[in-house]
């Protein structure tokens, strides 16, 4: 089972005892209303459930906890591509909004990707971020994404269309 320390957090795959924490953090508009909509408000312990049994039910894993002091306080994975584009995968991330400023996701993305770029055969990593989400963006410019696209009117999220922003990292 993959865990990767550093100074500041530990990233590990999701376990039970996440759920409370979990819950906890993810229960906040101001984190999902950035996300997919597969990522729900309110955030539930059901949902907490439901996402640790799908993150533990793939064949290796690629869903995991940014942890401090013993709790989950956010989360970052990958989804692998397939057939022609299989060296590449989207990378996502959330961390609490009591963690927000502190650097936090960005060294979380930093490290991950250069986990995954030493340690397994992807070559590309790539992520949308919705052009009004700033924080985000900053977050993926430090962790070394460029912008390479905008994409106008690419997501329907809180009842309008928004442009999202294509950044990408390769080896």
């Amino acid at each position: 089972m993959l865990s990767i320390r550093t100074n500041t957090f530990l990233l590990r795959p999701w376990q039970p005892e996440d759920i409370p924490s979990l819950t906890a953090e993810a229960n906040n508009p101001r984190i999902s209303s950035n996300l997919r909509d597969s990522f729900p408000y309110p955030y539930t312990t059901k949902d907490a459930e439901d996402f640790i049994h799908y993150a533990g039910s793939k064949p290796t894993a690629q869903e995991f906890a940014i942890v401090i002091d013993g709790k989950a306080v956010g989360g970052i994975g990958i989804s692998p591509l397939a057939d022609v584009e299989r060296f590449s995968a989207e990378v996502g991330y959330w961390i609490g909004e009591s963690w927000w400023n502190k650097g936090i996701a960005t060294e979380a993305l930093r490290t991950f990707a250069g986990y995954l770029f030493a340690h397994t055969n992807f070559v590309r990593l790539f992520a949308c971020v919705y052009a009004c989400n700033l924080p985000s963006v900053r977050v993926l410019e430090k962790a070394g994404f460029r912008r390479v696209g905008v994409l106008q009117k690419a997501a329907f999220k809180n009842n309008r269309f928004v442009d999202m922003f294509y950044y990408e990292r390769v080896v």
